[in-house]
């Protein structure tokens, strides 16, 4: 089981088609990688790229075929070449912190000229990745029912897979994660006024942690999730709880709920939601809540420029990790709230910085313990994969290129 959508294409690039030859994509490449302050060796003992002696350094490992990759479909190719092991992180160099430069110089890294040619670059997201009610069960699916096992082997006991709240006032790197997981859920149901006897919707499950943090101040929780896998597991530690009573977990799309909530939560949901669907989403949240009632959402958001710049572009990120998945906007947010509910966002707290901080944690957590559950089907293109999407997130967090934030929405 290794969720790689062509395997034998991350092995040995197809060259047909390619929208500029290599040689061409060696100069681009060399051409950013001289914009950022980071080394590049390369077999033959040179180093390139813009760094100093302290700075990290990428090792490219088989530069033919490197650059053959890029030059097939750039957006796509770097991720496929670190899958197949065509470049790394050097000895003594740390993956997140040498993306990160890079992230920071994400609109420059390239010739303006160049840049408006991505048209001709993209590929267009395939339709078999709409989410549609059948689609967005699939697309949960390929990325939540991996492995149970998995997801523990790196994720604090919460199981908490979504940025952490760490406490501003000492260094993140100082802090326990499950600590900060649960002061980012306790933050949430804050802000969604959670309390005795809320009638609470949340819309994504998880594993179960903030359904059972809600029902333990007293709420009466609806959860629904798409991913057999987490419920499963949900169920179990909600029984472990003794919460089943105060929590009714269900296999049911959003699309499907009825009834109304004085609370309605969800965190990091809507990234699967897909542009397409966004009125949909929120109208139904509109539609669900109740007189007086508060929505509360945590959002992975991006530049509303870039958003619009890729919206209808498939990435590595939706080729292999997230099938479907699109980061909006907090402008496209307000603009789709506007125009399909009567709610109005009064409230955002931003906690980008700290997402870097948990995907790092996560990194490490997952390479230390690969020995654990690599003999369960899963292989070393799957490992560089995971590693690779994580430094990735990273490095957009870090650099300020994504963010996150908390947002709080209400009837004026």
């Amino acid at each position: 089981m290794t969720n790689v959508a062509d395997p034998f294409a991350v092995r040995r690039p197809v060259l047909a088609g390619t929208w500029f030859k290599a040689p061409i994509a060696r100069r681009l490449v060399d051409y950013a990688l001289n914009r950022a302050p980071v080394n590049v060796l390369f077999p033959d003992g040179t180093v390139g790229g813009n760094g100093g002696p302290d700075s990290e350094t990428l090792e490219i490992v088989r530069p033919k075929v490197f650059y053959e990759r890029l030059s097939h479909n750039p957006k796509i190719g770097l991720g496929e070449a670190y899958m197949a092991g065509d470049w790394r992180a050097a000895e003594g160099s740390d993956l997140g912190a040498a993306l990160t430069p890079f992230a920071e110089r994400m609109t420059t890294l390239v010739p303006e000229r160049i840049w408006k040619l991505r048209a001709v670059v993209d590929k267009r997201i395939p339709k078999s990745q709409r989410n549609s009610v059948e689609g967005s069960k699939r697309n949960i699916g390929a990325h939540y029912d991996l492995s149970n096992e998995m997801f523990a082997s790196f994720l604090d006991s919460t199981m908490s897979y979504s940025s952490a709240m760490f406490d501003d006032s000492a260094a993140f790197a100082e802090q326990d994660l499950e600590q900060a997981q649960y002061r980012k859920i306790d933050s949430i149901l804050d802000m969604a006024a959670v309390g005795v006897g809320s009638r609470v919707l949340e819309i994504g499950s998880g594993w179960g942690a903030l359904a059972i943090r809600a029902a333990q101040r007293g709420a009466h929780v609806t959860t629904v999730t798409l991913s057999e896998e987490q419920l499963g597991l949900a169920r179990l530690r909600i029984a472990e709880a003794g919460l089943t009573d105060r929590i009714d977990i269900r296999l049911q799309d959003y699309r499907d709920v009825t009834g109304q909530f004085d609370a309605i939560v969800s965190v990091e949901m809507i990234e699967a939601v897909g542009e397409e669907y966004w009125p949909t989403y929120f109208a139904k949240i509109d539609e669900l809540l109740a007189p007086g009632g508060i929505v509360a959402i945590q959002a992975i958001l991006m530049a509303h420029a870039r958003m619009m710049a890729t919206r209808r572009s498939w990435g590595w990120i939706q080729k292999y990790i997230f099938p479907g998945g699109l980061i909006p906007s907090l402008e496209a947010i307000d603009s789709t709230v506007v125009e399909h509910t009567t709610l109005r966002r009064d409230d955002r707290i931003e906690i980008g910085k700290h997402y870097a901080e948990t995907l790092r944690r996560w990194r490490h957590r997952f390479n230390d313990s690969w020995g654990a559950f690599s003999h369960k089907g899963f292989d070393e293109t799957f490992r560089r994969m995971w590693e690779y999407y994580l430094a990735y997130c990273e490095a957009g967090f870090e650099s300020g290129y994504l963010q996150v934030s908390q947002l709080r929405f209400t009837r004026p």
